[in-house]
């Protein structure tokens, strides 16, 4: 197992989620909504900021955005790039992956830019921050630290199966 590639890769899958923030906020971080607790944004529905089937729209489309390269680009990189073989040798090659990219996520792009800058601040909604309360940050980190691993241990069952 290549470490130094198994890095590289969980950056470029970080590289490409924080491509995803920075032009769904281009235009102010109503663009990404969608990422809000639902208090901010029924608030912004309800100031005219954006409606409800504009945030419907944007769910769809970032979500295909995040989880069609989780599904095809990190297993084509472990199988056929790192030529991982069996499930268990994709298995860890995929969760190492998605790990980076999920502490990318929850310490970079939640903790710090959405945390700590004003880059998403949505003027009107400043008394619901912050933004990420305890609960979900608690909902995101076991996310990355088990539902990243399982989505690793399904897509690797599923390649397994096919090959």
């Amino acid at each position: 197992m290549n470490w130094f590639l198994l890095v590289l890769e969980g950056l470029v899958m970080s590289f490409w989620l924080l491509l995803i923030c920075v032009v769904g906020i281009k235009d102010g971080p109503v663009g990404l909504v969608v990422f809000y607790e639902q208090d901010v944004q029924d608030r912004v529905v309800e100031l005219g900021i954006t409606t409800k089937e504009k945030i419907k729209k944007t769910s769809a489309v970032v979500m295909a955005a995040m989880f069609i390269p989780l599904f095809t680009v990190v297993p084509f990189m472990v199988y056929v790039i790192n030529g991982a073989k069996g499930f268990m040798e994709g298995f860890v090659q995929m969760t190492v992956i998605m790990l980076i990219m999920g502490l990318f996520d929850r310490l970079f792009i939640d903790w710090y830019w959405v945390g700590k800058t004003n880059a998403w601040l949505i003027p009107g909604t400043e008394d619901l921050k912050p933004y990420i309360p305890t609960k979900t940050v608690i909902t995101k980190w076991a996310g990355t630290l088990i539902g990243f691993p399982l989505m690793a241990a399904i897509i690797a069952g599923i390649v397994n199966l096919i090959a």
